[in-house]
């Protein structure tokens, strides 16, 4: 952390020295449209990251063909999970993380604009978890291109870049916020409190009926309400669903802005949207994101789990992939 705040003041005593503007990132809100994107496209200070995966069907091959000009391939989940003790979608260490985002040429002073493809909410969850795992290591300056490269190229008159396009590396310090995600046995001591379990997975799987198929047994942490969090998205115009709604989706289920929540689905994929949405976008205050999950969670028998309905669980409007 001292080489971080040692490096940016060195930065800004030159840049008073001599004249320069202090730098800063862009003002960018966790969403963004295409139309802003646009506005700043040429801007230095702007990293684009095209996440296009197969959870969307697409790829590298699709990214070559076609990108968003300056855009750097970064598929999910590449660099950005991990396989720990046989859990999968695990948070890689901050040194792996560091390293790879040195090699994107990701600092403080520049702006992160995340594009999936724009395709439906199993793979926007990819674009909040790489957007939850740079804010936990410390990036002040992130963001979602809301629909995705859909949304890019929905209109004719942007550009369209072809090949691929070579980083710039840079040094990249984390500050992790370890509080931002939690372990097993923290999940554990917070059972039966006041902290809020909240299930990002569809209904069924919630109560147990069905899993995923790396679990090793079907339920749900005991406590926990359900909130699928492909509630939250509009499927028909490929994005999330605007403001109002996704405030009222939320409060049905968590009514408290200022309670403590644990997100957590099966691999830490789909919690990153309920994480994204409730934390960034509405403005609930204390949000952590369990991501082992129910993956990490059930392969441990030591640890309880339960089915069948419960108080304040909240129906998926539509049925999803089991294996999120």
């Amino acid at each position: 952390m001292a080489a971080k705040a040692s490096k940016l003041a060195l930065a800004l005593t030159a840049a008073v020295w001599l004249g320069l503007p202090a730098m800063a990132a862009v003002d960018a809100p966790p969403l963004v449209s295409a139309e802003w994107l646009k506005t700043h496209l040429n801007r230095d200070d702007i990293i684009i990251l095209d996440i296009r995966s197969p959870y969307a069907d697409s790829g590298k091959p699709d990214y070559l063909k076609g990108h968003i000009p300056g855009a750097l391939w970064s598929e999910y989940p590449g660099v950005w999970r991990t396989e720990r003790d046989g859990v999968e979608g695990m948070l890689p260490s901050v040194e792996k993380l560091e390293a790879s985002l040195s090699e994107l040429g990701v600092t403080e002073e520049k702006t992160v604009v995340i594009v999936p493809a724009g395709k439906d909410s199993q793979e926007f969850g990819g674009a909040a978890r790489i957007y939850w795992t740079l804010k936990q290591l410390g990036q002040p300056s992130v963001t979602i291109l809301d629909g995705g490269h859909s949304a890019w190229t929905a209109d004719a008159s942007n550009p369209i870049e072809t090949g691929d396009v070579t980083p710039e590396g840079d040094m990249f310090i984390a500050e992790a916020d370890t509080d931002m995600v939690v372990s097993d046995e923290q999940v554990k001591e917070q059972i039966g409190t006041r902290i809020v379990m909240l299930d990002g997975r569809p209904h069924a799987q919630f109560i147990g009926n069905d899993k995923h198929s790396n679990a090793k047994r079907a339920g749900r942490i005991p406590g926990s309400v359900n909130l699928d969090q492909d509630r939250f998205f509009d499927a028909a115009k490929k994005r999330l669903r605007p403001p109002a709604e996704l405030a009222a989706i939320a409060s049905s289920v968590v009514d408290d802005p200022a309670a403590e929540i644990v997100s957590y689905c099966n691999t830490g994929h789909w919690s990153a949207t309920n994480w994204f949405v409730l934390h960034e976008l509405l403005g609930y205050e204390n949000v952590s994101l369990y991501d082992a999950s129910m993956v990490g969670w059930s392969a441990n028998p030591a640890l309880p789990m339960e089915i069948g309905e419960a108080v304040g669980s909240a129906k998926p409007a539509v049925a999803a992939s089991p294996n999120g």
